[in-house]
């Protein structure tokens, strides 16, 4: 048994042998009928198109949706910009916030493939519920006349909201399973496989963003030319074709069984820690309990190596004298394993990096909110053609299927001549580059948006919610380098919870890496509220009035610029106190 340093480097490293060379799988994989399956025709890159395919069709759905939602709320149902960008940011917060109901559904009790399975049709509802409500005149407002714009009435809003929400819940059991589920289909036992993985990240993210591409271009266009009934139904249909494409590839998959709610898990280590509080932990860490078996007492989960740090936990897996006389450790809310005390230090470990997200993404959250209402004051045309303002956010796609490939087949293999790691860079460095490049991407939004006012002051229409004659085409910067930023850090973070999380929480830890974005959404909405209300006292006009000539959105800009550079500064002491787990 080597030391400690030398299993972490194991881990992180991989071992130099080919791995599990055998006809099954070695992680405990089975087929649909849970069946131990074969590796030479299941999983690997043979399954991993229809989930790929399922994602592209999913992502092209949903941003089909988000990417011009904020022009459906001013425009059709009459609202605010602060309201509209309200409305668009606590939504898509939602969004990433129901991934923990499909996360514990499918580690605890249906299984990653089954979970998809059931919340994918919820989505498709509200999908088809959006798409009556943008069709049927009933459902909607009336067009505006003149200055004059109608209010939507409360049952207008209930249907909208209804199918939107639906749609929020939907992607709840899509989002935290499907990357999880992709990965599972590389054997972690086998080092070809484990490194295929890696690469599997990179690919995933390349899917989602053809989706995008496809959504922030056509979808887009056909919603502010042909009509937001076709422009909501073509993405319902495409929701469609994810659900026929994920169950197409059925025979091929490679499943993981679930392993009991994780949240009951970690009460349990908490609720017997609590009850052996008085209890003194041994120095000799062989002593605390953990099954005789090979493997974990825990289903679908390889056993974790002790570590020191959070003493106070083990004392859930410290035997107390009444345990040893009568040799009953069958009482989890008593007794747990070192694996189980190990799986809650993993998540507490993770806090800090996890908590650094939150920031990026309320970064992120401004390409569908103040992104758009900045074009949307610019000059949008290009000759007799004009471009929706939302269709700007093709460039942060297009710099995404740029990035991926060039990270994947460029940097990558000179990291990995650099570093001697299989993937390159480690996921905690990736992450970092990404969030120095969300400082450029927000400086180089408010240089644009100065560059804007000066120009509507120079010609004297402050007071006129007019565009102004910026093209722009001035905004592509700023999408680009938040497209660069998104490959680092929005893939780190799937690599990261991924590897990092224990086996039987892997879904859970993927709800947990979107539950940042979630809540850096709602970060978003707060920012804008107490912006709002504090740059509002006195009659003032604010920062972000309705009409952005006389306001100042560079301030703000500058504001999210400013919190990301002290965001990076903390996630930089984090990433440096971070260890690895330790797995047997």
């Amino acid at each position: 048994m080597g030391t400690r340093e030398e299993e972490r480097l194991l881990l992180e490293e991989g071992p130099v042998e080919s791995g599990n060379d055998g006809l099954y799988t070695g992680d405990g994989s089975v087929d649909i009928k849970g069946n131990p399956v074969l590796k030479s025709n299941t999983g690997n890159w043979r399954a991993c198109p229809f989930i790929l395919g399922t994602e592209c069709c999913e992502r092209l759905a949903y941003y089909g949706i988000a990417t011009n939602l904020v022009s459906y709320l001013t425009k059709n149902l009459h609202e605010g910009n602060v309201p509209a960008a309200r409305n668009v940011t606590t939504w898509q917060g939602t969004c990433y916030l129901t991934p923990l109901i499909g996360a514990v559904l499918a580690d605890a009790y249906w299984g990653r493939y089954w979970t998809i399975a059931a919340f994918s049709t919820i989505y498709f509802i509200g999908m088809c519920t959006l798409t009556l409500s943008a069709t049927v005149p009933s459902f909607k407002p009336p067009e505006c006349v003149d200055s004059i714009c109608p209010s939507a009435t409360p049952a207008q809003y209930a249907i909208f909201f209804f199918g939107l929400y639906l749609i929020a819940l939907g992607t709840g059991g899509i989002k935290p399973c499907v990357s999880s589920f992709g990965a599972d289909q590389f054997d972690d036992t086998d080092s070809v496989e484990r490194v295929k993985k890696g690469s599997f990240f990179n690919w995933f993210y390349f899917s989602i963003n053809i989706g995008a591409l496809v959504s922030s271009s056509l979808i887009v266009w056909v919603q502010d030319n042909a009509g937001w009934g076709l422009g909501f139904g073509i993405p319902a249909l495409f929701m469609g074709i994810a659900i026929a494409s994920f169950f197409s590839g059925t025979p091929l998959y490679r499943f993981q069984r679930p392993g009991g709610s994780p949240v009951t898990r970690m009460c349990q280590v908490v609720v017997a820690s609590c009850r052996k509080w008085s209890l003194a932990v041994p120095s000799d860490s062989s002593l605390l309990y953990e099954t005789p078996d090979k493997n974990s007492a825990i289903e679908g989960s390889r056993k974790l190596l002790h570590t020191d740090e959070l003493k106070c936990l083990d004392k859930a897996a410290t035997i107390a004298d009444a345990e040893l006389k009568t040799g009953d450790y069958s009482n989890p809310w008593k007794l747990c394993t070192v694996t189980q005390v190990e799986e809650l230090k993993i998540l507490i470990r993770m806090f800090p990096i996890w908590a650094t997200g939150i920031v990026f993404s309320a970064v992120y959250a401004q390409m569908s909110t103040m992104f758009v209402e900045q074009g949307m004051v610019m000059d949008t045309s290009i000759g007799s053609f004009t471009i929706p303002a939302a269709s700007l956010s093709t460039f942060d796609v297009i710099s995404v299927i740029f990035w991926v490939p060039v990270y994947d087949k460029v940097l990558v293999p000179i990291a990995r001549k650099l570093t001697g790691k299989e993937r390159g860079f480690s996921e905690l460095q990736r992450m970092g580059i990404g969030l120095f490049i969300s400082i450029l991407c927000m400086s180089a939004a408010a240089i644009v948006e100065t560059r804007r006012l000066a120009i509507a002051k120079e010609l004297g229409v402050v007071d006129d919610p007019v565009a102004v004659p910026l093209s722009i085409f001035w905004q592509i910067p700023q999408y680009f380098l938040l497209g660069a930023a998104e490959v680092f850090t929005f893939i780190g973070q799937l690599e990261f919870f991924y590897d990092q999380s224990p086996d039987a929480m892997r879904s859970l830890c993927s709800a947990l890496s979107l539950l940042t974005t979630s809540l850096g959404n709602y970060l978003s909405s707060f920012i804008l509220t107490v912006v709002t209300s504090i740059t509002t006292r006195g009659g003032q006009t604010g920062w972000i009035p309705d009409n952005l000539n006389e306001g100042h959105l560079d301030y703000f800009f500058w504001l999210l610029a400013g919190l990301s550079f002290l965001n990076m500064v903390i996630y930089y002491f984090c990433a440096k106190r971070f260890k690895s787990k330790l797995a047997s």
